[in-house]
């Protein structure tokens, strides 16, 4: 039991907390009434755009018709799902081997190694009946993200069962468990990351580089999984059903709506919508969440519908983290498209009062839907008991990881491949395209800027200014400017740390006669979410995930979110009657140098860029293992079009100043590496500063 502090000691510690956490002046934000919410602004701003196009879809459904209405439906779920994945990959010899067997009285347990694709090992385990005749109906089993992978209790349980019911049932390691963990530490003898969701999501991010998703290896693990199951004599090709749990239940909610061989599916504790989830947990790892999804007019309830009309079960557990009302609502969409067609029957839900999991009430209802399905008869037997194997007894390789026993490809190996690909077939680069990529609009309406007070100091002045860059959009700012009169140039200045841990560049900028508009990008400084603040591994590699993956979700990455805000700051900045708009530059640092680099290849006035600690470029991503903090800067599919070299090569002639690249760990580079890396922009100008230099020092000299 938890005790409480004695009364004194709260108030020793409140008074602390309050002393330590004394706003700076410079964040203004904290003192005005109107933005008290300023933290949870950006989730706001996403979401609501999210929740329009959510409803948009909603009623595209409600429309539906009759049967040719949801056929059509059906290939734009199919079409669309494809183009979030990127492609495919070619079907390729599955070159299985068994490699051993466990034999119980009522079923045998065979080890099985395939490949899906040249050298990328599956470790797979196949349930095969003893009793009965075959051939079988099967039940395909991918799994969700707990320990152990294939030898995780629950799914032996369930497997076990459903062979001495009679069923032939495939599982397989997922990506990150089990025997098949991709970033695996060989000092430690264990996994780089805390878990399988981390690894995947590092891996995802890499993925979106290059215009795939994690979910295009993960998916054709299971189509593959699928051709192997099928090939078996001992399987009836004809009765197939898949069904899963958690990250399993995704799973099976793909596979149904992209594999027509399957006739049955039961996902269970997945399905709920995107209005819930947004609202309550938020997106999950990488593999869950295909952009730009909700921009397409998709929701979970798409994934039932291109199944239509062959029998569906939707299990849902009523204490899930999954959002139960968020699953009845995908229910009744579903049901909707069922009824037009006809075949309510084949859509069930079966919901049990309990947690997240495939929990006893949850599989017996499985049983009974495979038995109504694929037997054509009724189950109502208790559930058989199932001895449990040791993870060892299961495994597939002699060290129990693929990468020590077997060598071979990882998707890290083969999305690098892809990068490769996609840098030597990238088209000629197009602003307009890249615009697209971002999201980017132009924004036609006046600047909107209201004053909230002046800061003097010896030699300038601080103007505290709030932007409004889009409905429910705050973006503060600070206007420092000289005490000479004149006209000056003009910098737009934006700091990934926030414009008051930007105070001391900013000084020494205006101090050299130049005015300085310094930006709290939306999410950032004043304006960072509270999600991104909480600490912890995730926070520490995604920054702000939540927020950012709903942006690409939604079509809108933050990186042309950001654009957005620094043009409309730009663009007020050169209407102001201190300041010359032929010499207006922009300085981006750290996390916010990516924006800006976007903001100045889509605003000419910004006539001299300077780039400093920014992320050497996209590419290096892929080609490191592990990276931190560069989530927000990503835009889907970039590297199919450009990288940020050949992005600053088409600012030329204007100079761009590239200081301290950083690798993405965010750790800076040696000035022959950078070089390298930045052959296509030969114009810009590489400077690695020296120890304890000022990064001001370099800015001035660029303005000369």
């Amino acid at each position: 039991m938890r005790r409480a502090l004695a009364p004194v000691l709260i108030l020793v510690c409140a008074a602390a907390e309050a002393t330590a956490q004394q706003p700076s002046p410079l964040d203004f934000l904290t003192g005005l009434t109107e933005y008290q919410q300023v933290r949870t602004m950006l989730r706001r701003h996403v979401n609501a755009q999210a929740l329009r196009l959510l409803e948009e879809r909603r009623r595209a459904i409600g429309e539906l018709g009759g049967a040719a209405a949801v056929e059509a439906r059906k290939a734009y779920i199919r079409e669309r799902f494809l183009a979030t994945l990127g492609d495919l990959p070619e079907r390729t010899p599955l070159n299985a081997r068994l490699v051993g067997a466990i034999e119980r009285p009522d079923y045998r347990i065979e080890k099985i190694v395939f490949q899906s694709q040249p050298g990328f090992f599956i470790t797979a385990n196949l349930y095969l009946p003893k009793q009965g005749k075959p051939p079988y109906p099967a039940v395909l089993y991918p799994l969700g993200h707990e320990p152990g992978g294939k030898a995780y209790p629950i799914w032996q349980q369930m497997l076990g069962a459903l062979a001495k019911k009679g069923y032939v049932g495939l599982t397989w390691d997922p990506l990150g468990q089990g025997e098949r963990v991709q970033l695996w530490d060989t000092a430690f003898g264990e996994q780089r990351l805390s878990g399988s969701t981390m690894e995947h999501t590092i891996l995802g991010v890499q993925c979106l580089l290059v215009g795939d998703n994690l979910a295009r290896y993960t998916i054709w693990d299971g189509i593959r999984a699928l051709d192997y199951l099928v090939s078996r004599p001992e399987v009836d090709a004809r009765r197939i059903a898949v069904s899963g749990n958690s990250g399993g239940g995704t799973h099976t909610a793909y596979l149904a709506a992209l594999d027509d061989r399957i006739q049955v599916a039961a996902p269970s504790c997945y399905l709920t919508s995107w209005e819930k989830l947004l609202e309550t947990i938020g997106p999950q790892d990488a593999e869950q969440c295909l952009p730009p999804w909700i921009a397409y007019g998709l929701d979970h309830a798409d994934f039932v519908i291109a199944f239509a009309p062959k029998p569906y079960l939707m299990l849902a557990a009523i204490r899930d983290f999954f959002s139960i009302t968020g699953t009845r609502q995908s229910y009744a969409e579903a049901r909707h498209v069922y009824s037009r067609l006809g075949a309510e029957e084949k859509l069930a839900m079966a919901e049990a009062d309990d947690g997240h999991g495939y929990s006893k009430p949850r599989r017996l209802a499985a049983y009974r839907w495979f038995a109504r399905w694929l037997k054509g008869a009724e189950d109502e037997e208790p559930e058989p008991e199932v001895e449990i194997a040791a993870r060892e007894e299961l495994n597939c390789t002699s060290t129990g990881q693929v990468v020590t026993s077997l060598g071979g490809e990882t998707v890290y190996s083969l999305n690098r491949r892809r990068a490769e690909q996609a840098a030597r077939s990238r088209p000629a680069f197009s602003v307009a395209e890249m615009r697209r990529l971002i999201g980017f609009e132009d924004s036609r309406i006046a600047p909107a800027a209201q004053p909230y007070g002046v800061i003097e100091r010896e030699g300038y002045r601080i103007e505290k200014w709030v932007f409004e860059t889009e409905p429910g959009v705050t973006v503060p700012a600070l206007l420092y400017l000289p005490a000479q009169g004149g006209r000056m140039p003009g910098i737009v200045l934006a700091d990934g740390r926030g414009k008051s841990a930007a105070d001391g560049e900013a000084a020494e900028l205006v101090r050299s006669g130049a005015a300085v508009l310094s930006l709290d990008l939306r999410g950032m400084g004043e304006t960072r979410s509270t999600e991104a603040t909480k600490g912890g591994e995730w926070n520490r590699f995604l920054g702000d995930y939540d927020n950012a993956m709903t942006a690409l979700l939604i079509g809108r990455p933050l990186v042309g979110m950001r654009v957005r805000d620094i043009v409309h700051a730009a663009s007020w900045l050169e209407k102001r009657s201190e300041i010359d708009p032929a010499r207006i530059y922009a300085i981006g640092r750290g996390s916010a140098a990516v924006p800006m680099l976007h903001a100045a290849a889509v605003h000419a006035p910004l006539s001299r860029v300077g780039l400093d600690g920014m992320l050497v470029s996209y590419r290096a991503v892929v080609e490191a293992q592990v990276h931190q903090q560069v989530f927000e800067n990503v835009v889907r599919g970039v590297l199919r079009h450009y990288d940020l070299p050949e992005l600053a090569a088409r600012l030329a002639p204007r100079p761009v100043w590239l200081i301290d690249a950083a690798d993405p760990m965010g750790r800076p580079l040696g000035k022959s590496a950078v070089e390298a890396a930045w052959r296509a922009a030969p114009e810009v100008r590489i400077v690695r500063r020296k120890a304890a230099e000022p990064a001001a020092r370099a800015f001035i000299e660029m303005m000369r």
